[in-house]
């Protein structure tokens, strides 16, 4: 292949046309069309994205306490990401961090606050998440950030879950308001 094949200009219909050759449909066709829809969709779930952990560090700045922790982060990135797969799924990131936050308190409960525990914890979750069918690896996350940080069970727990719910209620809004996203969530439970 020479630099004179690639770059040569492909003939529009008429009479000089290859037979079976198409003209472009518009100016919104091919390729063009496809890369401007990616990167609106690309903006619309960065936006979605930090919209909801920017909502996150707010109610955390409000009442003093972080809401905000890097599993969240995480969690934000694979719902708006992949909003059709299982793990993606109100339950499963719900559920899935709340049972994380039950394995570090668990493992907190029998041992000391330390690497090999958040390790632990991590592991526990995994199979935890595993049983309970809602597999979301940031979970993993949160059971470490128990371990490693203790924070209060009565304080940190429903922080947790709300603001899961928030991550959740954030992908419903981020699905209706651009009309070329995919519907989420596929099931509710």
């Amino acid at each position: 292949m020479d630099l004179d094949s690639v770059l040569t200009r492909r003939p529009s219909a008429g009479p000089e046309a290859p037979c079976g050759t198409t003209p472009p449909k518009g100016p919104g066709s091919g390729r063009l069309h496809r890369a401007r829809a990616g990167a609106v969709a690309v903006l619309h779930r960065t936006g979605a994205v930090t919209a909801v952990l920017l909502a996150l560090a707010a109610v955390g700045t409000m009442i003093g306490e972080p809401v905000l922790i890097p599993s969240l982060a995480a969690s934000a990135a694979v719902l708006h990401h992949t909003p059709a797969l299982p793990t993606a799924q109100p339950r499963t990131v719900v559920v899935a961090h709340l049972l994380g936050a039950g394995a570090g308190y668990a493992v907190l409960a029998a041992a000391p606050s330390a690497p090999w525990s958040a390790a632990l914890a991590g592991g526990l979750t995994f199979a935890a998440t595993t049983l309970a069918r809602t597999p979301h690896s940031p979970a993993c996350a949160t059971a470490v950030v128990v371990v490693l940080q203790t924070p209060a069970p009565l304080r940190f727990v429903p922080l947790l879950f709300g603001a899961t719910v928030v991550l959740v209620l954030g992908g419903v809004a981020a699905s209706r308001t651009h009309p070329a996203a995919g519907r989420y969530p596929v099931r509710w439970w």
